[in-house]
């Protein structure tokens, strides 16, 4: 299977896990080892200038909330826009940071914007692809809109739309003749 990194991982309903119902992950990482991403569209009930008062003397006036990366501790990270800061990039024009002074630089700027996630979404080496073979996840490709979708509950829905756009128009635009059953 060729790299899920920058892809969007969508839980089917039937997912039997709590951690991931109605979960739209971002992966950040994926190969041979496992694979690492991010919950986009879990918020926790705290803000992130609540946090960063607590690990950090910067001040940080920020109201949004804190996502909740995935059922796995560790350490804050973020997704943002700003190259000055980036540490890697996941998609064009969206990159990762973890490294403390730089986000003290992402949380106390309006230029640029950011996500602070608490906890990551983790997998073991071929533990996803078993996962997406199964048919537990929809994959898609990610954009741009998706990781600062200010709609956390709208995401879900959005992205399985367009999950099934994806699946459907080949049918429709190779098969000119054809004839919807529900017309008879």
């Amino acid at each position: 299977m060729d790299s899920l990194t920058g892809k969007l991982l969508i839980a089917i309903p039937e997912l039997g896990d709590p951690n991931f119902y109605r979960s739209v992950v971002l992966v950040l990482m994926h190969g041979a080892e496992g694979a690492t991403g991010v919950i986009l569209n879990r918020p926790s009930s705290v803000t992130v200038a609540s946090v960063w008062n607590q690990v950090s003397d910067v001040d940080c006036e920020c109201e949004d909330l804190v996502q909740m990366g995935g059922p796995v501790e560790g350490p804050l990270m973020a997704l943002h826009t700003s190259l000055a800061v980036a540490e890697r990039q996941i998609l064009p024009g969206v990159f990762l940071t973890m490294h403390r002074d730089h986000m003290n630089q992402l949380v106390s700027q309006e230029e640029h914007e950011f996500r602070i996630f608490s906890g990551y979404s983790g997998w073991d080496s071929r533990q996803l692809e078993s996962e997406i073979e199964c048919g537990g996840w929809l994959l898609c490709e990610a954009e741009f809109e998706h990781v600062f979708e200010s709609d956390d509950e709208k995401l879900w829905k959005v992205v399985c739309e367009h999950v099934g756009h994806d699946i459907m128009l080949p049918h429709f635009n190779h098969n000119r003749d054809f004839v919807d059953p529900g017309m008879n």
